[in-house]
């Protein structure tokens, strides 16, 4: 029997209303490894994995005890979606349990001037995204544009990218990517 640790890791990490840098900050680890593991292109060591475990903290016998299920439920309503970021960017997510899905879908909104970092993300999968309102300046490798409602984004996570709202008001987009990673 094989087990799915990066669908696990993430459902937990979820369920503790934990981003992933903040994980990979109190385990010690970088952000890339966390994101590796969940979308299940790397396979830690049980020393890395409790580890990072620590951090949440749950110990291993715990986390490989439980046996979340698939989530059945099909229609959300807009007050059921869960937050999952913080500060200047809100990212509303559909589902709360993502354990086993393939598919991680966000409300995304970015208040004037905020932005995912300097640093760019780089993960496996891919992923896309409509802006609805809006102007989202959108960084992937050394290509920069400004997309604004009815513009869209579509690439592999793994190339460097990086989001900023451009412009005095608020930019909404819905996003998808996949293997969920966020």
């Amino acid at each position: 029997m094989s087990v799915d640790i990066g669908s696990r890791l993430r459902f937990v990490r979820l369920q503790h209303n934990l981003s992933q840098r903040e994980l990979a900050k109190r385990a010690g680890v970088t952000n890339s490894t966390i994101s590796l593991i969940e979308s299940n292109s790397s396979n830690p060591s049980v020393g890395a994995l409790k580890r990072i475990l620590d951090g949440i903290p749950i110990g291993l016998a715990e986390f490989f005890a439980f046996e979340p299920g698939k989530p059945k439920k099909a229609f959300y309503a807009a007050e059921e979606l869960v937050e999952i970021g913080k500060g200047k960017i809100s990212y509303r997510q559909i589902g709360e349990n993502l354990f086993g899905r393939s598919l991680q879908i966000l409300a995304e909104c970015y208040q004037p001037g905020a932005d995912t970092g300097k640093v760019p993300l780089v993960h496996e999968g891919e992923e896309g995204g409509i802006v609805l309102r809006g102007r989202l300046e959108v960084t992937v490798d050394d290509e920069r544009r400004i997309l604004g409602p009815g513009d869209a984004y579509y690439f592999e996570s793994r190339r460097p990218h990086r989001f900023r709202c451009v412009g005095p008001s608020v930019c909404e987009v819905v996003s998808a990517c996949t293997p969920p990673s966020f």
